[in-house]
């Protein structure tokens, strides 16, 4: 039942996220090659898309013009995309893809500058987002660079992904990640507030995305092996909390050994110290 949930959100999450791009492909009365070429591209380069098929991509790019044909109204249209983009960041990505495919023709006409305005004012994003997104986009950037998170958020996942091992949250794995937060300089800029938002977050992801696309998310976001380094420890810290490394623990442990690059020695001696 989860599996089918998780499965559901992340179809209506890239559904929207292609409606997004259609919008700013149609604002002029016309859609260019260019425009739809630069779709196509961007959902490529997405990992949000990974594993879609061809096939399924170009169906859903149909079911999704027809959806926004049948539309009664562009409100109708934006209060679906904020339900089905309820976190910031997909909300971020829906609007810099929407823009990237805006500036396909190197310049915007002002229909589509006019439904850029309306998506930034509808998804809540700052003009200073939208001047970073912009710019990304103007240099011909990937917009990965424009939505980095930052590695706070990404060290914070790393220790959901060992709390959500085994299906519940364990008062002493839970007490040990608050600890982690405020005693480590790591997260000393992080407030709680933002420290709470950054563990709904990941919580929202690894069920939306599955552990294998969460992997590979941080796989690509901690890149140095010093990150990885202290990422594992702290995921060894949380695994270690409870007295005893569950053997689902145990597993997401080894998961991140592989995806992180890491040698037996050196988990061995982080196991030691976590």
């Amino acid at each position: 039942m989860a599996r089918e949930q998780a499965v559901k959100a992340r179809n209506e999450r890239n559904a929207a996220l292609v409606e997004a791009m259609l919008l700013a492909a149609m604002a002029d009365g016309s859609v260019s090659q260019r425009e739809m070429q630069t779709l196509l591209a961007r959902v490529l380069e997405r990992p949000e898309f990974e594993g879609t098929q061809s096939g399924e991509l170009n169906l859903l790019v149909e079911s999704s013009a027809v959806r926004l044909a049948g539309a009664r109204n562009l409100e109708e249209v934006l209060s679906s995309l904020r339900r089905r983009l309820p976190d910031h960041k997909n909300r971020m990505l829906a609007f810099g893809l929407a823009a990237a495919v805006a500036l396909a023709d190197q310049r915007a006409t002002r229909s589509e500058l006019g439904l850029l305005k309306t998506f930034q004012a509808a998804l809540g994003i700052s003009e200073d987002e939208v001047a970073q997104i912009i710019d990304v986009i103007e240099q011909g950037g990937s917009l990965s660079e424009a939505l980095g998170e930052p590695l706070e958020r990404l060290f914070a996942e790393v220790m959901v992904l060992v709390l959500a091992a085994d299906g519940q949250l364990k008062e002493a794995e839970a007490r040990a990640m608050v600890e982690s937060f405020a005693a480590d300089p790591l997260f000393q800029n992080v407030s709680p507030e933002r420290a709470q938002g950054f563990v709904s977050e990941s919580v929202a992801a690894l069920a939306t995305d599955g552990l294998p696309q969460r992997l590979h998310v941080l796989a690509h976001g901690l890149a140095t092996h010093s990150q990885r380094v202290k990422a594992y420890q702290l995921a060894t810290k949380i695994a270690h909390a409870s007295g005893r490394t569950s053997t689902a623990e145990q597993r997401i442990l080894d998961l991140l050994q592989a995806t992180f690059g890491l040698a037996d020695d050196e988990v061995a001696r982080l196991d030691q110290q976590g």
